[in-house]
């Protein structure tokens, strides 16, 4: 399960561009709680504490609490030249409320996958799951094993065991989440050989 991390801040008294740029300057970050039937607050972070954070790498799917409020991070602006964030949006939530996040996804068991042992490429079309959990219970990530996978295989979300209380945000489609295919060098030498039968096949009616 994911840890609850925490984060101190301020109320912000003014806003607009100007403002922003003023608290930037002074290493804060403007940022806004909002939801949960209540009216939205404009605060201010540290820019370190936030950075911090950040690089835990599960920042987005963590429960956050800021001065005491139970949040998720749905949103970080960071500056297109110095990728320094800029702003932050915070969603309140219930201990138990049911909340959409996104999970990263770990491939495991890759020594017991004969397609890759063969020289098979793990194409992965998913990093990441989006899913709906108990904001109590989100998980990390999510695990999936490559045991006993061929090339041409297909893992799909239907393959997928989640943990106890977590669903699939889409739920329209079986959705492809990796494949693992053959390695170019191993397409063309099959293309060459196609090729050359073609070559050495008389035509039809010749030598008659």
């Amino acid at each position: 399960m994911s840890e609850t991390l925490t984060l101190s801040a301020e109320t912000r008294d003014r806003a607009g561009k100007g403002a922003s740029r003023a608290l930037r300057r002074e290493g804060r970050v403007p940022a806004v709680i909002y939801g949960n039937k209540a009216d939205p607050v404009g605060i201010h972070v540290s820019e370190r504490e936030l950075m911090k954070l950040l690089m835990t790498g599960h920042f987005m799917n963590s429960v956050v609490m800021v001065n005491g409020e139970r949040t998720l991070p749905k949103d970080v602006a960071f500056d297109v030249v110095t990728d320094r964030p800029i702003h932050v949006d915070f969603l309140r939530i219930s201990e138990h409320a049911s909340v959409h996040v996104n999970v990263p996804i770990v491939f495991t068991d890759e020594e017991e996958a004969p397609g890759i042992k063969r020289g098979g490429v793990l194409n992965v079309v998913r990093h990441e799951l989006e899913l709906v959990c108990d904001a109590a219970e989100i998980p990390d990530q999510i695990e999936i094993s490559l045991k006993g996978v061929e090339v041409g295989d297909t893992i799909h979300i239907s393959a997928v065991t989640l943990p106890k209380g977590a669903a699939s945000a889409i739920t329209d489609r079986d959705f492809t989440i990796a494949t693992v295919v053959a390695p170019s060098a191993l397409k063309s030498s099959e293309g060459d050989t196609e090729t050359e039968s073609a070559e050495e096949a008389p035509a039809e009616g010749e030598g008659e």
